[in-house]
C-alpha cells in the first residue's frame, strides 16, 4: 500500500483491482483517501479521495459495479460516527454523495 492504514475496507471490483478506501494512518489520524491494488501487475496507484475520512466504515459492491461506502467513525476524540454515504464509481475513479441513512452507525 502507498499509506499504511488499518480498519480499513479492502473491496474487489468487477474489474479484478482491489478499492481500499480509508482506516488509520499510522499516526492514528483517520483517513479519507483511497488506493486501487491491481493484482495482475502487483502496483498500488492512489484512487481519488472520498468526501469523509472513515474508520470502522462498510463497503459494498452493487450490481452496477458501483462501490457504496458508508458510516464509520470520523474522528476518534471525541468520536463521531458518521450517517453520511457516498458512491465510488470505477469508470470515472470519482465518489459522489449520497442521500444520508437516518441513523449514523
Amino acid at each position: 500500500m502507498i499509506v499504511a492504514r488499518d480498519r480499513h475496507t479492502a473491496s474487489t471490483l468487477n474489474t479484478g483491482q482491489i478499492l481500499v478506501t480509508g482506516g488509520f494512518g499510522s499516526s492514528g489520524i483517520i483517513l479519507n483517501s483511497a488506493e486501487l491494488y491491481n493484482p495482475s501487475t502487483g502496483v498500488w496507484t492512489s484512487a481519488s479521495n472520498m468526501s469523509f475520512a472513515r474508520a470502522y466504515h462498510v463497503a459494498s459492491i452493487l450490481s452496477d459495479g458501483k462501490v457504496l461506502v458508508a458510516g464509520g467513525e470520523e474522528s476518534p476524540s471525541p468520536s463521531t460516527i458518521l450517517n453520511s454515504a457516498e458512491l465510488y464509481n470505477p469508470s470515472t475513479g470519482v465518489w459522489i454523495s449520497t442521500g444520508n441513512m437516518n441513523f449514523a452507525r
